[in-house]
């Protein structure tokens, strides 16, 4: 019956009532937030990316073909939203961090690494995890520490194998990079 009132209010909007879409947007904005509140992990970010959604699920209410219930259009809209938000903020920070880089190995990493206790190991490791966008660090949590395999991956993100095998590539490379400015600082420090 719930999903019956969405189509009922979307069939409204675009027989030209527009304030119908409100009803739309207090059902769902809860959700909508924490969505994308769970992604951006800011709250401003998130209200901002929420209601951007609404603007643009308002603006393309006409591709809606209620394929899927209109709860879960909307979602995607957030979810697609709050994603290219965290890529945008992550090459911001990844932009100025690269003047950092140096001339130190890989190698020399994980030796520098193997000295740390292990609590401070655990905690530079899940750091770099964290500075990951949400849908990098979902991937390298699932293959690394939930231990399911490309295959998996592939069938809960929907990406293809090949694309997961490259996205872990880039993942690991990012993760390398963020270890290893890490433990500059840790060096320094």
């Amino acid at each position: 019956m719930k999903e019956q009132d969405d189509i009922f209010h979307v069939q409204r909007v675009l027989a030209g009532n527009t304030a119908a879409f409100a009803v739309l947007v207090e059902k769902h904005s809860d959700m909508a937030f924490t969505i994308a509140n769970k992604i951006v992990r800011s709250r401003e970010d998130a209200e901002e990316i929420a209601q951007d959604s609404f603007v643009k699920a308002f603006q393309s209410l006409r591709s809606f073909k209620g394929d899927s219930k209109f709860s879960t259009w909307l979602y995607r809209i957030v979810y697609n939203a709050a994603i290219s938000h965290t890529r945008r903020k992550k090459q911001d920070f990844t932009q100025l961090d690269e003047r950092v880089v140096s001339d130190t190995t890989e190698d020399e990493i994980f030796e520098n690494l193997d000295t740390l206790d292990a609590e401070l190991q655990s905690k530079l490791v899940n750091e770099a995890i964290n500075n990951l966008p949400a849908d990098e660090g979902a991937i390298v949590t699932l293959f690394y520490l939930k231990e399911n395999t490309i295959d998996d991956i592939s069938q809960i993100t929907g990406l293809s194998v090949s694309n997961v095998k490259v996205k872990l590539f880039r993942i690991r490379k990012k993760l390398y990079d963020e270890l290893q400015s890490k433990m500059k600082m840790e060096t320094v420090f």
